[in-house]
């Protein structure tokens, strides 16, 4: 009975699947040849003069389909291919959507320099539910608005304040390194410990929490972030899941929207609190008589307070939980592949290893701001890392007006793509460009670049704001791990497994670690 049970479930599925997909054909075919106004000749001809793939109805399903069908690890080398064939500007449509994909450094300049087209690209939309219109998503007068507002909030002197968690947090980082290795063995799966090292340090900076998830607190907020992370990048990927009340009734929808909810509740809990402590003043200085740290969060409240129909509640929390999505899921593949990258090049590890005692030479202090802004080589080392590796695979933008480039015109209502990843790996920018190699980022090598060939934090008006917090932290993480522990990949490069969606994943080589501590105080 069980069997049947499910053979008729499987059967009942996969009829409603096709009758959906016949459904959006046929929608998709009547769209298709509506009767054209004057406009849409006109951007209709626009589009014909690109290097197009998707020159019929047909071949616009079967692509669409394609990339629907592709793995996460499947998507840069098909568009790999696609720009050797047709060259660095791509035109293809994905059902009804038309997308316009950009590779020469001089094209994407014309787009994140200008202060015109700063409106994201549908894939934005879908995370929404989560970050509703925070600066991520937002665009027009708000956006503008709001990174005005934010902007001080992440000045050099706040950012000093943080130095401190980082090291706090980069320190149980490095012991649980120690403890997963214990008797010597590889650490297989050094990308967990790195996340929660970098969700405890977010969460800290951001909503003033100490969450612990490195000692195995917080679970379930931990379990819920990682999450809606992943349903939110997975949604993206399948066009059929774009639709709201689809992806809403699908198994996916289901645990988003659970797990959302406990990192909604647990945002509105910490807003509250935080509200109440800071109207009774009971937190401005620690309980040694220092001046307290404060949070991102603390820092929002108080522009609420100066700002109060600008900066609401919700306002705050979708602030929050934008730099909670954005600051623990980039920096964290970052880190973890810097790690993997000194592991296989002990050259470069040790060279960054000699920087460091030049810094620090015995002492055990933790880092100061001072001493990050020393760590030149560990910073090209990072920005390699960052070339090779960008925690933002993809970058996308809707076009409210015509887009001009040199030779031609894109139209309004078009979807531009920019891929750093691929822009990373132009040869004719950076020969050899799977070599990792540090020295790309010397000082003249950068001035003799085109400044929008390296792209990791996006740029323009649009740039990520946290970009300083970032290097910073990310500094300050690896520093404090290679003056105590020496790395070791067990593997090659090859070994890394590139799964490219929103926010880039990899399957990365074991680790091997080995103590420089005598007394192996850590």
């Amino acid at each position: 009975m069980t069997v049947l049970t499910a053979l008729t479930t499987n059967f009942y599925n996969l009829n409603t699947i096709f009758l959906l997909l016949f459904i959006l054909l046929v929608f998709f075919c009547m769209i298709y040849y509506v009767h054209d106004d004057e406009q849409q000749i006109i951007r209709k001809n626009q589009l014909s003069k690109l290097p197009c793939i998707t020159k019929n109805i047909w071949e616009n399903i079967v692509f669409s389909i394609k990339v629907a069908r592709l793995t996460p690890r499947e998507y840069i080398p098909f568009f790999f291919d696609l720009f050797k064939k047709h060259g660095s500007i791509i035109y293809f449509r994905i059902m009804m959507r038309n997308y316009v994909a950009l590779n020469n450094p001089n094209d994407i300049m014309v787009l994140l320099s200008s202060t015109k087209h700063i409106t994201k690209g549908p894939e934005y939309k879908l995370l929404e539910p989560w970050l509703n219109q925070g600066l991520l998503t937002s665009s027009g007068n708000k956006w503008r608005s709001r990174r005005k507002l934010l902007t001080h909030t992440f000045h050099f002197k706040i950012l000093e304040s943080y130095i401190s968690i980082f090291n706090k947090h980069s320190q149980s980082l490095m012991k649980n390194l120690i403890s997963a290795s214990e008797n010597h063995g590889p650490i297989k799966d050094i990308n967990s410990l790195v996340t929660l090292c970098a969700l405890d340090i977010v969460c800290e900076t951001i909503m003033g929490v100490n969450i612990q998830s490195q000692e195995g607190k917080s679970k379930d907020y931990v379990k819920a972030v990682i999450s809606v992370s992943s349903l939110s990048i997975d949604r993206i990927a399948k066009f059929w899941l774009w639709n709201e009340k689809i992806f809403n009734l699908s198994k996916n929808g289901r645990d988003f929207h659970k797990s959302l909810k406990i990192l909604h509740d647990f945002t509105e809990n910490v807003i509250k609190e935080k509200r109440e402590k800071l109207d009774s003043k009971k937190n401005l200085v620690n309980e040694n008589g220092t001046k307290k740290i404060y949070s991102f969060l603390e820092l929002l409240i108080d522009v609420s307070k100066e700002n109060p129909d600008i900066m609401t509640d919700k306002d705050i929390r979708e602030e929050v939980d934008t730099f909670l999505f954005e600051g623990h899921d980039t920096s964290s593949i970052v880190l973890t592949m810097t790690l993997i990258h000194l592991g296989l090049n002990q050259y470069i590890q040790q060279n960054v290893r000699d920087e460091l005692n030049a810094i620090f030479g015995n002492s055990d202090r933790e880092a100061r701001l001072e001493d990050l802004k020393s760590m030149t080589y560990l910073e090209r080392v990072i920005k390699e890392t960052m070339r090779l590796y960008p925690s933002v695979t993809a970058i996308s933008r809707k076009l409210k007006q015509p887009l001009y480039l040199e030779k031609y015109t894109i139209p309004a209502n078009t979807y531009i793509a920019i891929s750093p990843h691929m822009l990373h790996r132009t040869e004719s920018i950076y020969p050899n460009p799977e070599e990792f190699n540090p020295d790309r980022f010397i000082p003249d090598q950068c001035l003799a670049r085109h400044p929008y060939a390296y792209i990791p934090f996006s740029a323009g008006p649009r740039n990520c704001i946290g970009q300083k917090f970032a290097m910073n932290q990310i500094k300050c993480v690896v520093s404090t791990i290679l003056r105590h522990i020496k790395l070791e990949t067990l593997g090659s490069q090859n070994d890394l497994i590139i799964s490219t969606r929103l926010i880039m994943k990899a399957k990365v080589p074991d680790l091997k670690i080995t103590s420089l501590n005598n007394n192996n105080n850590y």
